[in-house]
């Protein structure tokens, strides 16, 4: 027996023509008798038909398969935005190619390279922290791109799924002053992304709006890793730096503040206030548990893909009316709201 059959003897095999036989393996066969696609199926799994993707997109130039560039796999936020990614896509009948960039250029480049050499139909892209004043990988896309966390101008950007990060950081450090914090330092990620200076910008305006002016001292700026909420918290702790609370640019780097204030003798929230940003799920694990900012990074890789697969098939002409048009349009911009989750680690 044929390992495999092409559809030309699939057609020969069924006495009908292979524009038939491709309507019903592509479900376009609408027209066609119900004994003809019966006939034309039983023969494609009698001989094990396996499509020819590669050759499919070839010639359609559409392969239902979009990339996924995010900045580190190992932070716990980026593969629930993936998990949404995927299960919107699969859904959808598409499939993602995940490309991970350790929050380098360089790589982000290559990935981008990669990606069009697959032949993408689309790209959710969360760039690289270390993205040079005026680099512009993305532009040299032939494909739509989608931004997710991260914002930036492209001419190539159809829509973006973010949060409003200064809201949030706002929101977190306004709590703390509530709770009777005044003497409250701010560890920060990257500051070349739009997501860290919001975050800065949110904790400076809270300060503000509570009359007590922002010291530099106070603000220390680094990466969003566990590593650096260590030496940041063990430079502040050195330098003596008179605080009663931390506010972190994200868990990962509260969870490092925990450990040195250990280090230190000092006990959370006895001796220091701790809030966090992202509520990845260490943040409730953690001992003390975290008070920090809910992100919806699940719902923000699902609506990521939903709406980069819309506007695909919106150009191919398969979403196809004129208040779909409009919806996309309206939506090219979409703010997810944040959550300030209390736990343990505030009075």
């Amino acid at each position: 027996m044929k390992k495999s059959i092409t559809i030309k003897e699939i057609a020969e095999e069924a006495q009908v023509s292979i524009a038939t036989v491709s309507l019903v393996l592509n479900k376009k066969d609408k027209k066609i008798s119900e004994g003809t696609r019966e006939n034309i199926l039983r023969i494609a799994q009698k001989y094990n038909y396996t499509p020819n993707t590669m050759a499919r997109s070839l010639i359609t130039r559409q392969t239902r398969t979009i990339g996924l560039i995010i900045p580190d796999i190992v932070n716990p936020f980026f593969p629930e935005i993936a998990r949404g990614v995927e299960d919107k896509a699969s859904q959808l009948g598409y499939s993602v190619i995940y490309c991970n960039t350790d929050d380098k250029i360089k790589r982000e480049d290559k990935y981008i390279h990669v990606l069009m050499e697959k032949m993408v139909d689309g790209i959710i892209s969360a760039h690289s922290a270390d993205r040079e004043e005026g680099f512009d990988g993305l532009a040299r896309c032939k494909v739509p791109v989608l931004l997710i966390d991260r914002d930036y101008d492209n001419k190539n950007v159809i829509g973006r799924v973010l949060v409003d990060n200064r809201a949030g950081a706002y929101q977190a450090t306004s709590y703390m002053l509530k709770q009777g914090y005044r003497r409250i330092a701010y560890i920060a990620g990257c500051i070349s992304t739009a997501t860290a200076r919001g975050r800065l910008e949110g904790y400076h305006q809270a300060l503000e709006d509570w009359g007590i002016g922002p010291e530099h001292r106070y603000v220390k700026v680094g990466e969003y890793r566990m590593q650096w909420g260590i030496e940041a918290a063990e430079q502040l702790l050195q330098e003596k730096t008179p605080m009663d609370g931390i506010f972190c640019g994200n868990d990962l780097i509260a969870i490092g503040v925990i450990k040195k204030l250990k280090e230190w003798g000092l006990a959370v929230p006895r001796d220091m206030g701790l809030v966090g940003f992202d509520d990845i799920y260490l943040a409730s694990l953690v001992e003390p548990p975290l008070t920090t900012i809910k992100q919806p990074n699940y719902e923000m890789g699902y609506r990521a893909a939903e709406m980069l697969i819309r506007h695909i098939e919106k150009l191919r002409g398969e979403g196809d009316t004129k208040n779909e048009s409009q919806q996309t349009a309206a939506e090219s911009t979409l703010f997810l709201p944040t959550e300030l989750i209390v736990r343990q680690s505030t009075k």
